[in-house]
C-alpha cells in the first residue's frame, strides 16, 4: 500500500451517542438518553506528522478517535477515508494502533516480556523470534526504557508505563497511531519526553500520530505539526500549527507574545460555565468561529505541513491459531511463576490454600472413626470437604483470574485473538495447578475418614476435584459480566451454598423436602458428589451405637441412605455425573465466549 501524503481523511463527520450516564438496566433495554456529540467535523491526517486534537473536557475528543478506529457505538454519518479508500474495522485491527486512555497491563510480566508477548502476538507465522527480540530491544531503546527492562510493570512509575502502553502499539508499526490523552497526569518532563518520542516515531517511519490533549505545554508546540480545536463537537481550527497564528490573526484573535498558542487558543474554544451571561457570550463566540472557519479556514486544513510520502506497507499477516495458543500460554506461565508479590501470590493460591484448608478440617475430624456418633461426623467431614473445594476454587479464580480477562477484553478489541481460544488455554493451563491442589488436600482430608484404599481415595479426589472445577469455571462466568472480582466471588458463593444446601441432603434431609424441591435436586452437583462420598465412607461399619444411647439416630450404617439423595449403590453413576458437571460448565464458557456480549458490559473493563 503506497498513497499519497495524506493517510487519513474526515469528510462531514456526525455523530450520536450517549450523553448522560445510565444504570445498566437502562442500557439493557435501551433507554439512554443520546444526542449529537461530533457536528459536520473534517479534517486531514498526513503521513510522518503528528497531529493533536486539542479541546475541554466533554469536547468530543475521544469520541473522534473511538469514530475512526470504528469503536463507537451510535450513528455516524460521513465519509472516513483511509488511504483513499474507505476504513473498515478489520483494516483498522490490522493496519493501526489505538492507546486508550487505560489499559491494564499483566502487573507480573517485566517490561522486556510485556513488549516480547505484544510483538508475537502481532507477528506473521514466518517472523522469527529472534526478529521479535531485535524489535524489541530496539523498541527499548527508542522508549527510553532500557534501565527498566527487567523491572516488572507493577513497579513502573506514570511515565514509564505510559511509555510501555505505547510501546505495545507501536511494536506493531502501525500506519495511523491514536492516542487518548497519552500525556494525563505526566510532569512537565515526561510530557516532552513521550511527545518526543512519538514524532520521532512519525517521522521516521512515515507514519502519522493523531493524539488527543486537554492541557498542551508550550514546549511540546515545536513537535505537533498539526492540530484540530474542538469544543462540544465543532471544529474551530484544523491545519497545520505553523499558521495556526496567522489564521487566528486574521479573524481578529492574534495570541499576545508571552501566551503559549496552545493553551490560549484552547480557552478561546472552551465554554466558559461560571455564569449564565459568560455562557451565552462564549458560546456565541464559538458558534462565530466555527462558522468563520467553514468559510475561511478550508484551505488551511488541507495545506501542506512538513508531511512526508506514506512509505510502503506490506500486506498485515497475524500468527496461527495454535501460535497464539502457544503464546498466550507463555504468558500465563511467565505472569505467574515470575518471583514478583502477584506471582507468588497465584502460586500460593492456586497451590497451598486448598491444602492448608484441608490440614485444618483434618485437625477437627482426624478422630472421627472413633466417636460415638461417626455417622454425623463423617456426614460432616463430607460437608466440609465439598465446600472447601467450592470455597477455595472460588477465592483462587476470582483473584488469579480477573487480571487476564481485562487484559483480553482491552486486546480483543485489536482481533489479537478470540474468546474462546483464550478460554480454553486459562483453562487448560489452570488444570495442572488444580489438579495437584486438589490431590494434596483430598489426602489430608481422606485421612480422616479411616479408609485406606487407593481406590476410595481416587474417588474422594476425583469428586472433589470436579467440585473444585465446577467452582473454578462458575466464577469465570460470573466474571465475563462483572467487573469487580469480589463481588463475582460473593455472587459465586452464594450459588454454590444453595446447591450444598437443597441438593447435598446433608443440611436438609431428602426425604423432608417438596417433591418438586428434590426433583430439582437432581439437576446440581451436590446431589451426586454427596452420594459417591457417603457410599465410601459408610460401607464399612464405622460406629458402635446401640438403642441405648441417648440422641443416636441411626444404629445402622446403611439407614444414613434413606435421608439422603441417590441412596444408590452404583457409586460409579455418581462419581461419573459429579465429573460431567465441570465438562458442561466448560462447554458453556466456550458459548458465552463466542456470543457477542453487549458493549456496554465490555467497556467496562475498558474504562
Amino acid at each position: 500500500m503506497v498513497g499519497s501524503d495524506t493517510i487519513l481523511e474526515l469528510r462531514n463527520i456526525f455523530h450520536s451517542g450517549q450523553v448522560e450516564p445510565t444504570s445498566w438496566i437502562q442500557r439493557l433495554f435501551g433507554n439512554v438518553e443520546t444526542g449529537l456529540i461530533l457536528k459536520d467535523v473534517s479534517l486531514d491526517v498526513k503521513a510522518g506528522e503528528v497531529f493533536a486534537v486539542l479541546g475541554s473536557k466533554g469536547s468530543g475528543k475521544r469520541t473522534l478517535l473511538d469514530v475512526i478506529s470504528r469503536r463507537a457505538h451510535g450513528a455516524t454519518r460521513g465519509q472516513i477515508l483511509f488511504d483513499g479508500s474507505p476504513l473498515t474495522l478489520s483494516w483498522f485491527q490490522q493496519t493501526c494502533g489505538y492507546v486508550t486512555h487505560r489499559t491494564d497491563l499483566i502487573p507480573s510480566l517485566d517490561t522486556e516480556q510485556t513488549l516480547y508477548y505484544a510483538a508475537n502476538l502481532s507477528s506473521g507465522e514466518k517472523v522469527s523470534r529472534y526478529t521479535c527480540s531485535t524489535r524489541v530491544r530496539q523498541m527499548l531503546s527508542d522508549l527510553a526504557l532500557n534501565q527498566v527492562a527487567h523491572h516488572c510493570v507493577s513497579s513502573l512509575n506514570k511515565s514509564q508505563y505510559r511509555r510501555l502502553v505505547i510501546g505495545i502499539q507501536l511494536i506493531k508499526d502501525p500506519v495511523l497511531l491514536l492516542l487518548d490523552e497519552p500525556t494525563a497526569e505526566l510532569d512537565p518532563l515526561s510530557t516532552y519526553l513521550v511527545i518526543s518520542i512519538l514524532s520521532s516515531y512519525a517521522r521516521k517511519r512515515g507514519r502519522s500520530v493523531m493524539l488527543t490533549m486537554e492541557k498542551p505545554r508550550s514546549d511540546v508546540f515545536p513537535f505537533l505539526d498539526r492540530a484540530a480545536f474542538l469544543c462540544l463537537g465543532d471544529i474551530l481550527y484544523s491545519g497545520p500549527t505553523r499558521l495556526m497564528l496567522d489564521y487566528f490573526t486574521s479573524i481578529g484573535f492574534p495570541c499576545p507574545a508571552v501566551e503559549n498558542p496552545l493553551m490560549y487558543y484552547l480557552c478561546l474554544s472552551t465554554v466558559d460555565r461560571r455564569s449564565r451571561e459568560r455562557f451565552l457570550e462564549s458560546n456565541a463566540q464559538i458558534l462565530d468561529l466555527v462558522e468563520k472557519f467553514k468559510t475561511d479556514g478550508v484551505s488551511y486544513m488541507t495545506s501542506p505541513g512538513h508531511s512526508q510520502p506514506l512509505k510502503a506497507v506490506l500486506q498485515p499477516s497475524r500468527p496461527s491459531a495454535l501460535q497464539v495458543f502457544m503464546i498466550l500460554y507463555q504468558r500465563l506461565f511467565a505472569a505467574t511463576c515470575n518471583i514478583t508479590t502477584f506471582g507468588l501470590t497465584h502460586m500460593f493460591l492456586r497451590l497451598a490454600v486448598f491444602p492448608i484448608y484441608a490440614l485444618m478440617i483434618f485437625i477437627l475430624f482426624f478422630q472421627a472413626q472413633r466417636k460415638e456418633h461417626a455417622g454425623i461426623n463423617h456426614y460432616g467431614l463430607i460437608l466440609y470437604s465439598m465446600n472447601g473445594a467450592y470455597l477455595m476454587s472460588t477465592i483462587t479464580t476470582t483473584y488469579t483470574f480477573h487480571v487476564f480477562r481485562t487484559r483480553y477484553y482491552q486486546e480483543a478489541q485489536e482481533d489479537l485473538y478470540s474468546g474462546p481460544l483464550f478460554f480454553l488455554c486459562y483453562a487448560l493451563f489452570s488444570l495442572p495447578f488444580s489438579f495437584l491442589s486438589v490431590s494434596s488436600a483430598s489426602r489430608i482430608l481422606f485421612q480422616a475418614t479411616g479408609l485406606s484404599s487407593l481406590e476410595d481415595w481416587g474417588i474422594w479426589f476425583g469428586v472433589l476435584w470436579g467440585c473444585y472445577l465446577l467452582a473454578e469455571h462458575q466464577a469465570i462466568a460470573l466474571l465475563m459480566v462483572i467487573k469487580s472480582s469480589i463481588t463475582a466471588m460473593i455472587t459465586s458463593t452464594y450459588l454454590t451454598t444453595i446447591y450444598v444446601v437443597l441438593a447435598s441432603g446433608i443440611l436438609r434431609s431428602s426425604s423432608s423436602m417438596p417433591e418438586w424441591l428434590l426433583y430439582m435436586s437432581y439437576g446440581a452437583q451436590p446431589h451426586y458428589a454427596t452420594a459417591a462420598l457417603s457410599y465410601r465412607v459408610f460401607r464399612e461399619p464405622m460406629a458402635n451405637c446401640s438403642q441405648a444411647m441417648f440422641g443416636c439416630k441411626y444404629f445402622e450404617n446403611h439407614a444414613h441412605f434413606a435421608h439422603r439423595p441417590s441412596h444408590s449403590w452404583d457409586v460409579d453413576y455418581n462419581f461419573i455425573f459429579t465429573l460431567a458437571f465441570p465438562a458442561i460448565f466448560v462447554l458453556g464458557n466456550v458459548l458465552l465466549y463466542i456470543m457477542p456480549l453487549p458493549a456496554f458490559v465490555k467497556a467496562k473493563f475498558r474504562e
